[in-house]
This record gives C-alpha cells, structure tokens and sequence, in this order.
C-alpha cells in the first residue's frame, strides 16, 4: 500500500510539475489574433502592429486572421469558443461590445460571460465624409440636402450596429436630417464604394478615409469626437459643424476566451503595457490616423461598463422597427 500510496504521490508530483512547465513555456507555439473587420481599416492596421511586436516580445509568430461579420461580432464569437489557452486572442470594438448586447435581434455574443477583457489599445476618430465630386462642401450642406430628399440621404457603415452606424444614427436625429445607414463589411469597403460614387456619404474609421482627404478625393464633414483628432487636427468636429453637444468617439482593444487564466492574462498583459508604451509603436498607431490610448484588463473592463451604460440610451432611442 505504502509502494502504491508513494506511486500515486510521484506521479502527481510530476504531472504538477509537468503543467507548471507548460505554464511557464507558454508561449510555445503560434497565436492568433483574429480580427473582426476587413483589412484596409483602423483595427486590421493596429492589429498587424500591436501583433507584430506581441510576436517579437513573446518569440512566436502573432497571425492576424481577419473575420469580418455581424458587427464586428463574427470574430469575437469564432474567438470565445476556442480553449482559453492563450492562443486565440481577438480584436474587439465599440460596436461588437458596448452596442450589440442592447439590440432586440442582437448577434449571439455576450461580452461579460464570453469574453475576458486583456488590453484597451486606442481611441478610433470616426469621420463623415463625402466624396469631392458629391457638391456637399460642408456638413450643413449635406444636412440640407438630406432634409430636402424624399427618404434622406444615404451613407455607408462598417457594418449594422457599430460605432459608426450609431454614430450616423446619432448625427441624423440630432441635425434633425433624415439618412438611411448602409452596411459593409468594415470601414475600407465602405470607402471603397464612397470613392465609386455608389453612396453620397460614409461614416468610418479616420484610418480609412485620411489617405484619400489628404489626397483630395474625399471631403471630411466632421469627427466624431468631442475634440479633434490629433492625428488630424485640420478636421473639425460635427459639434463644431453646427450639431451642437454631438460626440460618438469609438475605441478598440483585445480580448480572451472567458475563462484563460490569471498567469496568462497576467504574461500577455505585462507584454502589451510595454509594447504600448513605446514611442515607436505609438507613432505606427498615430501613423493610422488613430490615437494610442492603453488601460489594463480591470481598466478595460470598467470602461467598457460606462460605455455599454451610455450606448444603450442611444440604442434605446433608436425608431423601432414595425411588427
């Protein structure tokens, strides 16, 4: 009994010892980090940054897979059923979590049980813009021609239900202009089809559309945000265009499988304070036309409490669809 007892003992010992190993090997193979968003835009840029320098800190490749859908809700969910092992993380954004969990026919993502909150990376500037051959010169033109229009005006979305889809929400009942939100899939083909002249208007990430302002293909009616852009100081802010008190600004960070242990998050969470706050890498994030803005994984989660608080009067607010 004694021999099976000391057996019995020597085996657990080495099978604790066994995961503490694994533990502290973590990472030993590939991550993945999926992106909810097609490629072109602010999250599929700051992802490829921030999983460029998560590869070399950790010492294994960081691939970005990109799976756009449902608000930016496709990937979390694909994400949240993977084992909670460290190596599936995802990108999530305002709409997917802090909007999504307020809609009637929301997609079937819950963010507090599904999702682990690991790293707040940056405050995306959303823009309405215009393409320089639509005669809208201002916000308060295109205001004007939409309250003329039978049925409004329409403009592009990243998608049904994110930041910018509500932001436009916002924008139309607050200017009293009706306009009529048209889907895609992410920010970039909705710029796409802007440039094409298949829509008046796009409301989308600054990362998007500032290549083709700078260059003089599109004009920026207005940011989103309460200030302007530090990374486009020269575009005014809707409140400034004559929407008074209007500010919808959208941020962006990473997240984990539900239940992925303290040691991990803990590892990857240290990883990202560092990476963030390295000059270099703020000026690549600047450099996509969004701003550097890191908060920890309780941070995180406490901000994105206020921020389910403050969208879900907006969502309330919304018309409602007939029965």
């Amino acid at each position: 009994m004694i021999c099976v007892f000391l057996r019995a003992a020597a085996s657990a010992a080495i099978g604790l010892c066994a995961l503490g190993a694994q533990a502290q090997a973590y990472p030993n193979k590939p991550i993945t980090l999926i992106v909810p968003f097609a490629a072109g835009a602010s999250a599929d840029g700051i992802a490829r940054v921030v999983g460029r320098e998560l590869s070399q800190a950790l010492g294994q490749p960081v691939v970005v897979d990109n799976k756009p859908g449902a608000g930016g809700a496709l990937g979390l969910m694909a994400m949240a059923k993977q084992p909670p092992d460290g190596y599936t993380m995802a990108l999530g954004a305002t709409g997917a979590i802090a909007i999504n969990p307020h809609l009637p026919d929301a997609p079937p993502l819950k963010p507090r049980q599904d999702l682990m909150p690991l790293a707040k990376l940056a405050d995306i500037p959303l823009v309405f813009v215009t393409s320089s051959t639509s005669g809208y010169g201002n916000l308060q033109a295109f205001i004007g021609a939409a309250r003329k229009t039978q049925g409004g005006l329409s403009y592009g979305t990243a998608g049904q239900y994110t930041a910018q889809h509500l932001s436009g929400e916002l924008l139309a009942g607050m200017a009293n202009a009706p306009m009529v939100a048209v889907p895609y899939r992410g920010s970039g083909p909705a710029v796409t089809d802007l440039l094409g002249g298949m829509v008046p208007a796009a409301m989308v990430d600054l990362t998007s559309a500032y290549p083709h302002i700078k260059a003089g293909k599109l004009v920026a009616l207005g940011v989103t945000s309460a200030s302007r852009s530090r990374a486009a100081p020269d575009i005014p802010t809707i409140a400034e265009e004559g929407v008074k008190g209007y500010s919808a600004p959208a941020w962006m960070g990473l997240f984990l499988p539900a239940r992925t242990s303290a040691e991990i998050r803990a590892k990857l969470s240290g990883t990202l304070q560092a990476i963030m706050a390295n000059p270099a890498v703020q000026a690549q994030i600047q450099g996509l036309a969004a701003e550097p803005a890191y908060l920890d994984g309780p941070q995180f989660g406490a901000f994105i409490d206020k921020e389910s608080r403050k969208w879900a009067s907006v969502v309330a607010a919304l018309p409602q669809p007939a029965k």
